[in-house]
C-alpha cells in the first residue's frame, strides 16, 4: 500500500460508551486504541469518517464508516466498529472485538462465479495476513443479493451487490492494547480489493481481483 494518507475526516469523537455518557472516564487501554487508528496509513482512494457506534454490543465501541471513491463515484463502501470490554469476554476470547461490514455492486461476469463467496472471505483473511496480524475467533458471512428491474424501471441492467459481514478478535500487545491501525490498514486493503481496484504494491499472483466498477452502491 502506497504510504499516503486516505481522507480521514475527524468532525466526531465517534466514540461511545456507558461510562463516557455517564461522564466517567474511558479506560486507557481503549482509548489508545483509539488514538492508533488515526494514526493509519491509507490509499488516497479511501474516505474515511468517525460515525456513531452501535450500542449494547460492548461497554465501548467505536466506529468508523469508509467508501472507496473514485470521482463522483462509490466503488464500495463499508464500517468498522471496535469493541471493547475491560472485563474480557469468553466468545471473542479477549478484550477487544473488530466488527465490519462491507459491500460492494459487481460486475454480472463475476457474480456469476459459485466460488466468489470463498473468494470474497479469504480476501479478508488475506488481508490481515499479508499484514503480519494475529487474530483469533474469526467467523462472518458472505452474501450475494441480485436485483432485476420491471415496469418504469425495466432498462436497468440487473445488479448484484457483493455483502462481507464479519469479526475477529485482534491479538493484544504491549499494554493490552491491539495495533488497531494495522487492522484499519488490513481493512482498507479489503475494502480497495473489493472495489475492484488493482493493488497498490507488489501484485500476488494468488490474489484474485474484481475488475473496477462504477457507480453509487445501492443502501
Amino acid at each position: 500500500m502506497a504510504p499516503a494518507q486516505g481522507q480521514f475526516s475527524d468532525h466526531t469523537d465517534g466514540a461511545d460508551s456507558k461510562d463516557s455518557e455517564e461522564g466517567g472516564s474511558v479506560p486507557p487501554a481503549f482509548r489508545s486504541a483509539v488514538d492508533a487508528l488515526h494514526s493509519a496509513r491509507l490509499r488516497p482512494e479511501l474516505e474515511v469518517e468517525p460515525t456513531k457506534p452501535p450500542k449494547r454490543l460492548a461497554p465501548y465501541a467505536y466506529a468508523l464508516e469508509a467508501a472507496v471513491v473514485d470521482g463522483e463515484d462509490d466503488l464500495a463502501d463499508g464500517r468498522l466498529v471496535l469493541l471493547h470490554d475491560p472485563a474480557g469476554h469468553d466468545a471473542w476470547q479477549g478484550a477487544f472485538r473488530l466488527v465490519t461490514l462491507v459491500r460492494a455492486e459487481l460486475e454480472p461476469e463475476m457474480a456469476s462465479d459459485p466460488l466468489l463467496p470463498e473468494v470474497c472471505w479469504s480476501w479478508l483473511t488475506g488481508a490481515l495476513e499479508a499484514r503480519g496480524l494475529s487474530y483469533g475467533e474469526a467467523g462472518g458471512t458472505v452474501t450475494r443479493a441480485g436485483s432485476h428491474y420491471f415496469g418504469t424501471l425495466g432498462a436497468r441492467r440487473p445488479a448484484t451487490q457483493i455483502e462481507i459481514r464479519a469479526s475477529w478478535t485482534p491479538r493484544e500487545g504491549r499494554g493490552g492494547v491491539p495495533d488497531t491501525a494495522a487492522h484499519l490498514m488490513a481493512w482498507g486493503d479489503l475494502l480497495c480489493q473489493i472495489a475492484g481496484l488493482p493493488p497498490s504494491g507488489p501484485v500476488d499472483a494468488a490474489v484474485v481481483t474484481l475488475p473496477q466498477r462504477r457507480g453509487p452502491q445501492v443502501s
